[in-house]
Order: C-alpha cells, then sequence, then structure tokens
C-alpha cells in the first residue's frame, strides 16, 4: 500500500499544504489561507479539516500517511515541536507539535520554514541531496538554513541558521525587523537593494535608476538589476555593495561548515546568473581557497513547493 508524507509551510498569507510520497514527489498540492484571529490559535484546526476535507479526494485514507512536517516563520524547538514565537501569525509559546497531533492523530514535525526549504533543496531541488549545504533565501528579508552532515542545524534555542541576521554593519546600520541593526537582511534583501537604489539615486537624480521610481510606481529590486544591465554606474555600484556583503558573508559560514553546495533562493534570485557570477567572485574573495574548491553554488529549483517537500523530508528523517 502507498504511503505519505504531508507537508506544511505555514506563512503569513497562506498555508501550503502537499501530500508527498515517500520517493519525494508531490501527488496534490492546494493552499488554504493563514488564519489570525486569536493570535493563531485556529490555524491546528484548520490545517486537520483543510486535511481530512482532502485525502477522501484523492483515495488516500490517514493510515496510509506516515505523517506531518509543518515549518513555521520563527523560533522552533524542533525535539518538541514548539513554537516559541512567529510575529507575523501572533504565536507565542505554541505547542504546535502537540496541538496538531492531538487533532489529526499523526506524527507531527516541526522546524522553521527557512530550514524546511533547506532541506527541500537538499532532499529534491539543486542542493542534490548534498550532506553539507547553505541555502539562503533573498526576498522580502533573508532567510537561511545549514545542512551538515546530513542534518539541519537549529542549534541550542532554535535561532541556529538565521542567516539573515548576522551583522555585517557594525555600527551605524539600518534598523531590522529583528530590533537589531545592520543585519545582513537589511542589505542583501529586496528591501535593502531598493533601500540603497533609493539613496543612490538622492545621491544621483540624473542616474537610469531614477527612471525607474516614482511615488505611483515603486522601485524592485529586479529594476535595480536591469537599470545595471543598462549600464548604470549607480545601480552597479549598489549591486556590486550587495554582492560583496553576501559573499563575505557566506563565505565566512562556508569556513565554519564546509558545504559542498551553496543554493540561492527567493526572489531575488531570479536576476540568475546577473548575481551569481559576481556572488561568486566575491566568495572565492573571501573564502579559504579549500573551502572554495569543495563548493558550488546554484540558484535553487523548487520555487514555493521547496518548504512542503522540505517538511516531508523531515518527516522521513525522523520516522
Amino acid at each position: 500500500m502507498q504511503k505519505y508524507y504531508i507537508g506544511a509551510d505555514i506563512g503569513g498569507t497562506t498555508i501550503k499544504m502537499a501530500v508527498i510520497t515517500e520517493q519525494g514527489s508531490i501527488h496534490d498540492k492546494w493552499e488554504i489561507p493563514t488564519n489570525h484571529e486569536d493570535n493563531g490559535e485556529r490555524i491546528p484546526e484548520e490545517i486537520t479539516v483543510s486535511l481530512k476535507e482532502k485525502l477522501p479526494q484523492l483515495n488516500i485514507r490517514m493510515s496510509q500517511v506516515l505523517g506531518l512536517g509543518a515549518g513555521a516563520p520563527g523560533f522552533v524547538d524542533t525535539e518538541m515541536g514548539f513554537v516559541y514565537q512567529t510575529v507575523n501569525i501572533g504565536w507565542k509559546d505554541f505547542d504546535l507539535a502537540k496541538i496538531l497531533n492531538k487533532k489529526t492523530g499523526l506524527p507531527i514535525f516541526v522546524d522553521n520554514d527557512a530550514n524546511l526549504a533547506a532541506l527541500g533543496e537538499k532532499w529534491k531541488g539543486s542542493g542534490e541531496d548534498a550532506d553539507n549545504l547553505i541555502a539562503v533565501t533573498l526576498g522580502t528579508g533573508v532567510g537561511g538554513g545549514i545542512v551538515a552532515n546530513g542534518t539541519v542545524i537549529n542549534g541550542a534555542n532554535g535561532t541556529g541558521g538565521e542567516i539573515g541576521h548576522i551583522t555585517v554593519i557594525p555600527s551605524g546600520g539600518a534598523s531590522c525587523n529583528c530590533g537589531k541593526t545592520g543585519c545582513l537582511e537589511t542589505i542583501a534583501s529586496a528591501t535593502g537593494i531598493v533601500r540603497l537604489a533609493k539613496e543612490a539615486i538622492k545621491r544621483n537624480p540624473d542616474s537610469i535608476l531614477s527612471n525607474y521610481f516614482s511615488p505611483d510606481d515603486p522601485l524592485t529590486a529586479k529594476e535595480v538589476f536591469d537599470a545595471a544591465a543598462e549600464g548604470d554606474k549607480e545601480a552597479k555600484e549598489v549591486l556590486a555593495y550587495v554582492t560583496d556583503i553576501l559573499g563575505m558573508t557566506i563565505a565566512n559560514l562556508a569556513i565554519a561548515c564546509n558545504p559542498s553546495k551553496i543554493v540561492i533562493g527567493g526572489g531575488v534570485s531570479k536576476a540568475g546568473e546577473k548575481l551569481l557570477i559576481p556572488l561568486r567572485e566575491t566568495f572565492d574573495k573571501y573564502a579559504l581557497p579549500r573551502t572554495s574548491e569543495a563548493c558550488e553554488f546554484a540558484i535553487a529549483e523548487l520555487g514555493n513547493d521547496a518548504g512542503v517537500i522540505g517538511g516531508a523530508f523531515l518527516v522521513k528523517q525522523n520516522i
């Protein structure tokens, strides 16, 4: 009898869910809205209801499900499946695994959503099943996960792998949502790139960058890459600064954990080789030569499916 895993990627707007085979292929996937009422307390019930509605439609019995792996956007005690805090959902000291287990009857495993994306890319994406991998997600913020010797690093209290909150500007840096200043997220995220580009426009209003910006048409990170491709000096300087900071940060991480794969995902990664080539150059500048020799860069392949596939892999690892 065919067995399945369930992956659930819990985000601030939607919860992505999928039924995944033991071999790692998506049998079916769907989304439900994230309910923020009562500080997100209804979410486990709504995941359960959705699952119990969907499985009969797929002719799958609950007894065929080996477990559910869930990703939460916050700090997680992975041994207990306990979520300490999720700013964009409202959970604080929330016993997600226990509640979901009680409602579904399934074995439940929980980790940070970025860690699950890293596991997904490792298992079925561009990580190519590497046992030592760094995954960096460049979106509105900067997320990440580190896999060492086949296991994702969580740390003593769930903050391992929080790459976006490494301090890269020791003093005078921009404020970050985490409460610190000068975090990598303030530089290398889409938001950070746009902030730096707007500062460049103020310095030179005649730049090509300024043609992309108006109060009615907000600037995007993609447009900064487009302006750089057109030869705009300010855009090129912004991206050179971003890739230098990002490349140095990843190089320092790589010296610590010696990965064979570095996977770059998120919306900014859609720049492809325009991002990857200069990033690799700066990485090589800062990394130990032997560390660099062992390491391959790749753009993430799984997109929005990385989290649910990572959730399935989390179950696979633990049952």
